[in-house]
């Protein structure tokens, strides 16, 4: 089996992270019945842990049930008590976007998984905690990356090297910094959304500028208005970002991006105010689907979320590690 990594700041004792460890490769399939496991002597010596530790592990998995000491012949996994997938969801927050992408994931994986779920909140100080709590719990370890502007990089970079790579699945947004080979399934936002522009560029003409709406304590990537920012240089349009929609004075021949729906009404109040009629005097573009939006009208830039979800699950089902750039394009309607 693969070697064994023991956390010193785990909440399990070393001997239960190592029994912990054998149960996933039984669990996985790496381990099936009758094999047999190495002697303690020759284990210790394999993973670099002591007798005693890997004895006191070997104890617990006899006593669970996983593993059978025969007198003079040694231990043989015997079989497992749960045959069910552990997955643990590791999100940034709850949403109504969250709840389509985890619905998909359970839909997808069925009665064949176990799983769990657990909220960061943008802290990767909660996200450490959450891991240092579950690792070796759970076959696969599925989360979302998104934390507080500023947050040190080094800080939650520490938190996804300590997961198994053939355990972790990124969902949402990719971290090239960790160079993984496990699973991704995400948005490129500042791609995304320039080649989405780019594809909608007939909509775009007759707008001079175009301004974001960005919540001064929003913790959507920034990476979004750089994508827009690129789109705006390339095609000779004006660009700015605002952080309140309530103190902006609408102008003609400007496209709005929202990115949260109180600024959406905040907008869509001003336009009926001024009489500007959308998609001719001015333009409101939102940022992720709603039944709302389609009902209000509103041209809408946004991923798949429910094929983001299904993606994951079916790569973790599948045993594929592969990074996959998720759908993203824009609902054409009558608001730009």
């Amino acid at each position: 089996m693969k070697s064994i990594h023991i956390a010193n700041n785990s909440a399990l004792l070393k001997f239960e992270q190592v029994a912990e460890a054998i149960k996933l490769e039984v669990e996985k399939g790496n381990l099936k019945r009758n094999d047999q496991l190495p002697s303690i002597t020759a284990f210790s010596k394999a993973h670099g842990i002591s007798r005693d530790t890997v004895e006191k592990a070997f104890k617990k998995l006899i006593r669970e049930g996983y593993v059978k000491a025969f007198r003079g012949k040694g231990n043989f996994i015997v079989g497992i008590q749960d045959t069910r997938l552990k997955v643990l969801l590791i999100f940034n927050k709850l949403s109504s976007y969250k709840k389509i992408v985890y619905d998909a994931i359970i839909s997808e994986l069925g009665s064949k998984a176990k799983v769990d779920l657990q909220i960061h909140y943008y802290n990767p100080q909660l996200l450490a905690e959450i891991m240092d709590e579950s690792l070796g719990h759970y076959h696969y370890y599925v989360i979302m990356p998104h934390f507080v502007h500023g947050a040190e990089e080094e800080t939650y970079l520490k938190t996804f090297q300590k997961i198994p790579s053939d355990q972790l699945v990124l969902l949402d947004k990719d971290l090239p910094q960790l160079s993984h080979p496990g699973i991704a399934v995400y948005q490129d936002f500042k791609k995304d959304i320039y080649h989405a522009f780019v594809a909608a560029n007939d909509l775009m003409e007759k707008y001079k500028k175009i301004v974001v709406v960005f919540p001064r304590y929003s913790n959507h990537p920034l990476e979004l208005n750089e994508g827009v920012l690129q789109f705006c240089t390339q095609t000779g349009k004006e660009f700015s970002v605002i952080a309140d929609a309530d103190k902006e004075d609408l102008e003609r021949r400007t496209l709005y991006i929202v990115l949260i729906e109180a600024d959406l009404a905040v907008l869509i109040k001003k336009t009926r105010m001024l009489m500007f009629k959308l998609g001719k005097d001015m333009g409101i573009l939102s940022f992720n689907e709603t039944v709302l939006k389609e009902l209000l009208d509103i041209t809408v830039i946004t991923t798949d979320f429910e094929k983001m979800g299904r993606t994951a699950a079916s790569l973790i089902r599948e045993g594929k590690a592969e990074h996959v750039n998720n759908p993203f394009f824009i609902i054409r309607r009558n608001s730009v």
